[in-house]
């Protein structure tokens, strides 16, 4: 088994906005994910300039992955946080460059324990498309679990698609 790469995840800054811009515009990501439009950079500086980094005041957080030597490798985000039940969904964008050398699995571990020891949730989620299978084989290498399936739950623009319910308990 190949050795996972050492990762470091941090916090979003302005100069990231090139990163943000390249991944919320790649429709090739629009069919695994909610976005359908375009957003433009003034949007996305907004989005940059208005973040409290709070994910109680924003309901998300979004990180930044970069690997040893520092580049940016993609983004992983915790979003639709519910501090009541203690849960929030996971999302991974790994650049096309660096995809299928470890680095998801790499940002999902990290993120794992920021959930567990800063965040103190109970559960983390992701809804994965069944026609992603580099994602739903990811997630089940850090021990997300498989628990429900939705039937005809995501559209790409042809047909419909089912999504799975990935669970991960803290």
């Amino acid at each position: 088994m190949k050795k996972a790469p050492q990762i470091t995840l941090r916090a979003i800054e302005p100069e990231d906005l090139d990163l943000l811009y390249l991944i919320e515009n790649d429709q090739e990501l629009w069919d695994i994910g909610i976005t359908n439009v375009p957003y433009s950079r003034y949007a996305l500086h907004q989005y940059l300039a208005n973040a409290s980094g709070d994910i109680y005041t924003d309901r998300q957080v979004r990180l930044v992955i970069c690997d040893e030597e520092g580049q940016t490798v993609g983004l992983v985000d915790l979003f639709d946080f519910n501090p009541r039940h203690k849960r929030a969904e996971v999302g991974i964008v790994i650049q096309k460059a660096y995809r299928d050398q470890g680095f998801g699995i790499a940002a999902i571990r990290q993120l794992i324990i920021y959930a567990r020891r800063i965040l103190h949730l109970r559960q983390i989620y992701a809804l994965v498309s069944t026609k992603n299978e580099r994602s739903i084989k990811v997630f089940k290498e850090v021990g997300f679990q498989c628990n429900a399936e939705l039937a005809d739950w995501l559209y790409d623009g042809e047909q419909y698609v089912n999504a799975i319910v990935m669970q991960y308990f803290l």
